[in-house]
């Protein structure tokens, strides 16, 4: 018997660090120690992506813990005399929408049995098993428990532009493996907007030979993708964004434009005004041939159709294009995409497809086999849910991504605040069905190869949980205790959105010494919600992505802590709460010194400002808090040149020094 009991280390739901949290969770007395001749059996063995997914398992295991496991590969018999671990399931699963995908783990003496109805179900519950993997100072070992869980939603997504940056094949797999860690079945693949057209056509070469810059996706690297996104359980949705964001699309044939006049790949971000002609025979006999090859890539039913942000210009300066609208009866170029959207549908049909697309394509006349992707918020003017609940009310299935784009680089608790359909919706219960879910979107005109896993990672996983947890599954502390675990693991499955940021550090400061900028980025973020690249034009596409702002992310660690302990200060202004801030301040002039010591280049240079004015603001605080008389004009002047951003990076400790300093 290796099942232990009475061991003194916690054993509360608190101490297990699960994400996305279980529906049902009770925590034993006991543990399973992880042994050698530990065993997973599957009985039955006929599905590949169990096979797959289990050996990947005894991989995962055997590196985190660092036992020499001695069967590398799962079995198909029980031997009661060794520790086991079962996997049982009654059928192979569909990708596709409402399929069952849920789980139960139970201990008993040796054994972990994990029941599914679906072999999908018995994916997540060896995600989940992985997770409960712990360790005291002797062993590793998986903490007992009973869990019974299923999603929240059916569609649990994550879309990545390879548009504005191509990312290639392996940073695709790895963010696979990261999804499938935190249970998200949607990968949305944005294959191809004004910056870029990323996917092989052998009918049409001319848009990969001149709307790609040579980066882009053949046929064999895209069957692929989707089969390695199969063995993980997730299903791919390609889009090809269209009639607008066509720059790179009409770079290959102008002649499908709807204005005459030269075209080459857009390498700004923004919206543009290239738009495909839809009353051109020629435009629906490209995209035909077109969907006929992409079509037999990717096993899903749907295809992301993009069809937003079209304004219509050229549409409105071509004379024939007013004509027909005319002739047709069009009041709006709302309705002349809608005549496109509906022959793009009956192509797409032909090859056994079904529409999808952001919520542009809603009209009164567009099939409610459409899914609609909701997408726009207060920015755009709307109130958040808008379209999702006015999709669901027409009809349409529908899918949200507003307030999941993680691209604007806000902090976790912004995301993990959205509920993507709150109980009090005015939504009748068929209408509530229609929402399929929400997916998290990574547009990637600030993300290249090596920093975008920094950007989904590890929020995303936060945003997973929002996904597949109960709706009353919010609280934000249980949440921050978890994530940083929960980040070592994803970092354990090859994802670099920690160990990128010392290549940048080296490259910054160009040498070894890089400890002043690890401890400045963990009070610096980069700017959010699109003002780092206020209008698209500061960062063209080939512009350096490899400086400051590029190392530091959203909930920078430290910024984190420091204000946690200044609220804690502002409530009980006791000594013990005193030093702790007392210690950050010395921290962070300590680290002055030791920034002005590094090797001074243009890049150190343009940041010494942030280091300087963290260091000052520690001293006059420092000085405040141990009782020395400080001027207001000279706080208030420090405070405002802090305050302001430097290299598109701001310090996030400034309203705790304000309150502090006030």
């Amino acid at each position: 018997m290796v099942l232990f009991s009475g061991f003194s280390f916690a054993q509360t739901a608190t101490s297990v660090y699960l994400m996305p949290w279980p529906q049902s969770l009770e925590v034993a007395q006991g543990h399973l120690k992880i042994v050698p001749n530990i065993q997973l059996i599957i009985p039955n063995d006929s599905s590949d992506r169990i096979q797959f997914s289990a050996t990947q398992f005894l991989r995962n295991l055997s590196n985190k813990t660092g036992v020499f496991i001695t069967n590398g590969f799962p079995l198909t018999v029980v031997d009661n005399s060794n520790t086991s671990i079962i996997i049982k399931y009654d059928r192979i699963g569909k990708l596709e929408i409402h399929e069952d995908e849920s789980y139960q783990i139970s201990f008993k003496n040796n054994q972990i049995t994990l029941t599914s109805v679906t072999d999908l179900g018995a994916l997540h519950a060896l995600e989940t098993l992985l997770q409960l993997v712990n360790n005291n100072e002797s062993y590793f070992y998986s903490q007992e428990v009973s869990i019974q869980d299923e999603p929240r939603f059916t569609w649990r997504g994550l879309m990545i532009d390879v548009a504005r940056h191509f990312q290639p094949v392996d940073v695709i797999k790895r963010n696979l493996r990261g999804m499938a860690s935190v249970k998200m079945n949607v990968f949305h693949w944005h294959l191809t907007d004004d910056q870029g057209f990323r996917i092989e056509s052998k009918l049409y070469p001319k848009l990969q030979e001149l709307g790609s810059d040579g980066l882009y996706y053949t046929h064999e690297q895209i069957k692929d993708i989707v089969k390695y996104a199969d063995n993980l359980g997730i299903m791919v949705i390609p889009e090809i964004d269209i009639p607008g964001h066509a720059t790179a699309f009409l770079a290959a044939y102008p002649e499908l434009a709807s204005k005459k006049q030269d075209y080459s790949i857009e390498r700004n971000a923004g919206i543009f005004h290239p738009t495909l002609n839809p009353i051109n025979p020629k435009t629906y006999e490209v995209l035909d041939g077109l969907f006929s090859e992409i079509a037999p890539l990717f096993t899903s039913k749907y295809v992301h159709i993009g069809g937003d942000e079209n304004e219509g210009k050229h549409w409105d300066e071509n004379p024939l294009i007013q004509a027909f609208k005319l002739k047709h009866g069009f009041k709006t170029n709302h309705d002349l995409q809608t005549y496109f959207n509906i022959k793009l549908e009956k192509i797409l049909a032909k090859y056994g497809k079904k529409i999808m697309g952001w919520e542009e394509i809603m009209t009164p006349n567009m099939p409610t086999s459409a899914i609609i992707h909701s997408w726009k918020g207060v920015n755009e003017g709307k109130k958040p849910l808008t379209s999702l609940i006015e999709a669901a009310k027409k009809g349409y299935q529908t899918v949200l991504s507003n307030g999941f784009y993680i691209d604007l680089m806000q902090p976790v608790q912004e995301h993990y605040a959205v509920n993507p359909l709150p109980s009090n919706l005015d939504l009748s219960p068929t209408e509530r069905k229609r929402v399929l879910g929400a997916e998290a979107t990574l547009w990637s005109e600030l993300a290249t190869p090596l920093t975008i896993d920094s950007r989904i990672w590890p929020r995303t996983a936060a945003i997973a949980e929002r996904f597949w947890s109960s709706e009353n599954k919010q609280d934000l502390q249980h949440l921050q205790e978890r994530l940083p675990y929960i980040s070592d693991q994803l970092e354990q499955l090859g994802l670099t959105h920690n160990s990128y940021k010392n290549v940048l550090f080296r490259n910054i400061t160009k040498s070894e010494n890089i400890a002043p900028l690890q401890i400045l980025s963990k009070v610096c973020e980069p700017l959010k919600i699109y003002t780092r690249n206020k209008g698209g034009t500061e960062y063209q596409s080939y512009s350096p992505f490899t400086l400051f702002a590029d190392a530091c992310t959203p909930d920078a660690t430290d910024a984190v802590l420091f204000n946690l302990a200044v609220e804690l200060f502002l409530k009980s202004p006791t000594e013990n709460n005193k030093k702790t801030i007392l210690k950050w301040l010395k921290k962070w002039q300590a680290n002055h010194l030791a920034f002005k010591k590094l090797t001074v280049n243009p890049l150190i240079k343009n940041i010494t400002p942030l280091s300087k004015n963290l260091a000052v603001l520690s001293e006059i605080t420092q000085q405040k808090l141990t009782g020395t008389a400080v001027d207001s004009n000279t706080i208030k002047a420090l405070l405002k040149a802090a305050t302001k951003d430097i290299q598109d990076v701001e310090l996030t400790v400034i309203s705790s020094f304000t309150k502090l300093l006030y």
